[in-house]
């Protein structure tokens, strides 16, 4: 299930043209990933003094509408792959007062060593959390589909 941030945008993310600097997006995306770790009993301090640390490897965004200084924004994230050795997410972006979206993005980060630099499996103490909270992801996405099929 996704979680969902809010975020007014402040004057000084805005750009030259008056519209939300597109580099924005990418804080705004870890501001969501962060919360969304938050919401299932996980902080990153936690596990950077447990010793790891989640570079990000992948990161995209598609820019659809512009935002605007002062806008209220939603930042919607959902996880795509949560195991021992990565977590993977979508984002979306969206005006919250007229649900106009502004950003599709997805980011991946790898589980590493604080201490080597090498790519970590994670104990149980984080690998429990993040596998019972995609199996609810994935509950959560069939009873949705299971939904919009019956309202055919």
């Amino acid at each position: 299930m996704p979680v969902t941030v809010k975020h007014r945008v402040n004057f000084y993310d805005t750009d030259a043209m008056a519209v939300v600097h597109h580099a924005n997006y990418i804080r705004w995306f870890e501001i969501g990933r962060v919360e969304y770790l938050r919401s299932i009993g996980i902080t990153l301090d936690q596990m950077m003094e447990d010793g790891y640390v989640f570079p990000i490897t992948d990161v995209s965004a598609k820019y659809v509408s512009p935002g605007h200084f002062d806008e209220e924004l939603l930042i919607e994230v959902t996880p795509t792959a949560l195991t021992k050795a990565k977590m993977a997410f979508d984002y979306r972006v969206l005006d919250a007062e007229t649900g106009r979206v502004l950003v599709l993005g997805h980011t991946q980060n790898v589980y590493t060593s604080k201490a080597t630099g090498h790519i970590e499996r994670l104990s149980d103490k984080y690998w429990i959390p993040l596998k019972a909270a995609m199996a609810k992801e994935k509950a959560w996405k069939a009873a949705k589909k299971e939904a919009a099929e019956q309202d055919k």
